[in-house]
């Protein structure tokens, strides 16, 4: 099985890369290296590399120099924040780099797993069937993505599927986001800031679990534009997960709230038919803690980022 891993780089992508590499599979990983997709997170894996954006004609040489049976998308600007402060970046990378594979895919007729998320349902606790209702501009680029994939199955007849997992977490995930942001944050002994009053609710799954049901979803795909959810089952909100990093740290976490994030969201939550196992959220927090505790290298040129520095970056649009 030949597969490329577009935005293998990054922190999904990386962490499906090691997947592969488990079952014998030696990727090619497509990545344009931007903030968040480093070379570093691919240290220990095999694979063969090309530097390419998304959203390039170079895309469709790649795919018809390497023939590959299948394509996975990681590639997408994710942070929510960084939407409020620059939709454009989202929607490019986003949708119109969706397209680009998506047209792709109808030259080089390889089968494409597209990587969505489980905010395009917005607050409501959505199945696979579940209307879409993206309140971000993040969540609204995802949610348009995956309207292409399910058009292009439709009108062009392509082979594609559409993954949707819960929020990720573990080794090798930018700063940005709140676990990585808040461990780094707690090992400098500073604070963490908390938008609002602490208790937007998230459904949590540890990294590793979801780059193995992904790859067991595309060992049973019918490709035919069918959804695929992958909740973790492990609801926290924000103030219960930082207890928890006070416990399986031992240090102290330092809060500050600030002022909600504009159309932020109470709780995100997914069911699915899907039967497997995941790590339960301590343990994999705790994994999580140990890694970046032992791996200060990895996260010290990262935090002068200003999504990690500021406590409110999108005011400065």
């Amino acid at each position: 099985m030949k597969i490329i891993v577009v935005g293998g780089a990054g922190f999904i992508g990386s962490a499906f890369v090691r997947e592969l590499n488990k079952r014998g599979i030696k990727p090619i990983v497509v990545d344009l290296l931007t903030y968040a997709g480093r070379k570093e997170n691919l240290i220990g894996t095999d694979y063969d590399f090309v530097q390419a954006d998304v959203r390039s004609e170079k895309m469709h040489d790649i795919i018809k120099e390497y023939s590959p049976d299948i394509v996975i998308n990681f590639a997408a600007e994710t942070h929510v924040d960084r939407s409020i402060y620059k939709p454009q970046d989202f929607v490019t990378t986003n949708v119109l780099g969706t397209v680009n594979l998506l047209e792709a895919s109808r030259k080089f007729n390889f089968k494409y797993v597209h990587i969505s998320t489980d905010e395009v349902y917005g607050e409501e606790c959505g199945d696979e069937n579940s209307p879409l209702k993206p309140s971000s501009p993040y969540s609204a680029s995802k949610a348009s993505a995956d309207l292409f994939v399910k058009a292009y199955v439709r009108t062009y007849g392509i082979s594609a599927v559409i993954v949707r997992p819960s929020n990720n977490y573990g080794p090798r995930q930018f700063p940005e986001k709140l676990i990585p942001k808040a461990i780094i944050r707690t090992l400098l002994g500073i604070h963490i800031p908390v938008y609002g009053d602490g208790k937007a609710e998230r459904d949590w799954i540890f990294v590793e679990d979801t780059a193995r049901i992904i790859f067991d979803v595309v060992s049973r795909a019918e490709w035919k534009g069918e959804v695929y959810n992958i909740p973790g089952g492990q609801r926290y909100n924000v103030l219960e997960i930082l207890k928890m990093l006070e416990e399986v740290s031992g240090k102290e976490v330092k809060i500050k709230f600030v002022s909600d994030r504009p159309g932020h969201d109470r709780r995100y939550c997914m069911t699915t038919s899907m039967k497997y196992e995941v790590t339960p959220f301590k343990e994999g927090l705790r994994r999580t803690y140990e890694w970046y505790l032992n791996n200060r290298w990895w996260w010290e040129p990262l935090i002068n980022d200003k999504f990690f520095v500021e406590d409110e970056p999108w005011l400065t649009v």
